[in-house]
């Protein structure tokens, strides 16, 4: 694929910005003053409200897009990578991506959105293929470009950008703090072998045991309410609610509904949490896979959630999500 729209002009007029001047000089005063402070420190410790350079590079999904990508771009240029596992480019691009933005030192961050799993965002983006790479600065969205592109050209890009940014906006990025990095290992010997959810966790598998779904469910969105990261959170809290949704079926009842309305969204979702309750993971799969096929609209998008809810229970890494998640990817587009 050839990218396309690889020049900022067009998207944003530099010349015809006549406030330029205050803003960049709004931009210059805040940097120096940055830096003013971080002398006063003497040069030891992270400055206050610095990150690690790990924090340039995150996954944002659905859910999580105002907080940390429209409300972050009023401080850093957000650079949205959209990809997929599936998507050879991707592969070639995302790493260049990455490089670059944690060499620009806090002047971007790039946002990282797996299409597959965010099928509406690419929809409200209008994307067409990928790899695709759009900007948000200050709320604004800007497109970059299409397709791989060579790493000069890129480079250029992303420096336009952030002259975007400053020049017109007065943003001038986020501080960064390498030796931020080495932050956890300074946790005592009981935090790093505890850790600050074991509690919680342990109290969810205990109600599972006991048969109380939904204080295990209850005990598991606590989890990630403070970090919605977790990954055995999130796992336990997909498993606790297809567990919850299947307690009062009447299995008979649901295949047979199933097998006579082989269209009808909700009754193939049934029928597929029992598949995978069953241990019949392909059988599930495919089922939501093929509803979708024959889907659309609202109808199509539930389908397409709960197919990604039940990814969740098995695990990114298996193997059989993966090949679901291609054979999603080829009846969606």
């Amino acid at each position: 694929m050839q990218p396309r729209n690889m020049s900022m002009s067009g998207v944003v007029d530099l010349a015809a910005v006549k406030a330029a001047g205050e803003a960049k000089a709004k931009a210059e005063q805040a940097r120096a003053e940055a830096a003013r402070q971080a002398g006063q420190g003497g040069g030891s410790g992270p400055a206050a409200g610095a990150v690690p350079p790990s924090a340039l590079v995150i996954d944002v999904d659905e859910a999580g897009f105002e907080r940390d990508v429209l409300q972050l771009s009023a401080e850093v240029p957000v650079v949205l990578d959209f990809w997929a596992e599936w998507c050879e480019p991707c592969k070639q691009l995302s790493p260049l991506l990455e490089r670059l933005t944690v060499e620009a030192n806090g002047r971007l961050v790039l946002a990282k959105v797996d299409v597959d799993a965010n099928q509406m965002l690419m929809q409200q983006f209008g994307i067409q293929g990928i790899p695709a790479v759009f900007a948000v600065v200050a709320g604004q969205v800007l497109p970059l470009f299409q397709g791989v592109a060579p790493e000069q050209q890129i480079r250029e890009t992303l420096a336009q950008l952030v002259q975007v940014a400053e020049e017109r906006f007065g943003i001038i990025g986020i501080e960064v703090d390498p030796n931020a990095e080495a932050a956890p290992a300074a946790a005592t010997e009981t935090e790093a072998a505890a850790g600050p959810y074991d509690a919680l966790l342990e109290a969810a598998v205990v109600a599972l045991d006991a048969g109380d779904l939904g204080g295990a469910v209850q005990a598991y969105k606590n989890v990630l309410a403070d970090d919605p990261g977790n990954t055995e959170a999130k796992l336990g809290l997909a498993q606790a609610e297809l567990l919850a949704r299947v307690r009062d079926m009447n299995p008979q009842a649901v295949r047979a509904a199933a097998a006579e309305n082989p269209r009808d969204p909700a009754a193939q979702i049934a029928a597929a949490d029992l598949d995978l309750v069953g241990g019949h993971v392909e059988d599930a799969f495919g089922r939501l896979v093929d509803t979708v096929r024959v889907t659309f609209g609202e109808d199509r998008d539930a389908v397409r959630l709960r197919l990604l809810e039940l990814f969740e229970v098995i695990g990114a890494d298996d193997p059989r999500v993966t090949a679901a998640r291609t054979a999603l990817a080829r009846v969606l587009f």
